[in-house]
């Protein structure tokens, strides 16, 4: 079991790889780093990859080392693998010898030439259709039965909380910047109809057709052909202000 100060250590390492990290791509390198040197022992590298789904595909993925991504590329190259499943269908996924490993036999054959002999891949408790895991490889067989299993399913269930936070705020910076584009093109679309009020005397319904057949003869988007027309001006690019 985790000792109570490790997982406070852990807590608040996790807490501060939150509000540090610019990105999800970003917590999650380091988040992998942090497994990797938690659950390693002296003279027992761990090599830990996580894999992060959203909307049911892969979004990222990140690994504590050079080699622990190379076992990671082997897993998407075969298209499936444990830290996939373990992700897509929330299941820990437990190979203690690879050599026995029949659900992906050539898998499992080209991951034990690189000298890995057990995996193991735990899912992360996250909220909606967000999907992730962490896999760990060793190059010894039954790395992962036992205290070892434990330990990383207490480590995961320590760091989901913190990876429910960093997708969150992912969500929260995409909804924001979704917003800006939004609205920048409406100020576009907004300022062009009043030129083409003033230039033609018309309505503004008129204005706003007349803007969308130049963007149909130009098979141009709405915002573009507006913000183009505003730049024609001299004026350089509409600027919108507001707070998120």
């Amino acid at each position: 079991m985790v000792s109570e100060s490790t997982a406070t250590s852990t807590n608040q390492d996790l807490h501060e790889l939150v509000l540090n990290s610019s990105d999800v791509e970003e917590f999650l390198r380091e988040l992998a780093r942090v497994s990797a040197r938690s659950l390693s022992e002296p003279g027992d590298e761990i090599l830990c990859g996580i894999t992060l789904f959203r909307h049911r595909k892969a979004a990222t993925v990140a690994s504590s080392s050079a080699a622990a991504q190379a076992m990671d590329e082997i897993q998407y190259a075969f298209g499936d693998g444990p830290c996939v499943t373990a992700s897509r269908e929330q299941e820990t996924v437990h190979i203690p010898e690879l050599e026995d490993c029949d659900r992906w036999p050539q898998y499992a054959a080209t991951v034990r030439g690189h000298g890995v002999r057990s995996i193991l891949a735990v899912p992360f408790l996250l909220d909606g259709d967000t999907r992730a895991a962490l896999n760990l490889y060793s190059r010894r067989p039954g790395r992962f039965d036992g205290r070892a299993l434990e330990l990383a399913r207490d480590f995961v269930g320590q760091t989901s909380l913190a990876l429910r936070l960093a997708v969150r705020f992912a969500h929260y910076i995409d909804t924001a910047a979704d917003l800006k584009a939004t609205l920048e093109s409406r100020t576009s679309i907004d300022v062009a109809v009043g030129i083409i009020m003033a230039q033609n005397r018309c309505s503004q319904a008129e204005a706003f057709e007349l803007l969308k057949s130049a963007s149909s003869a130009r098979n141009v988007k709405l915002h573009m052909v507006a913000a183009g027309l505003v730049e024609s001006l001299g004026q350089g690019p509409i600027r919108t202000h507001f707070e998120v």
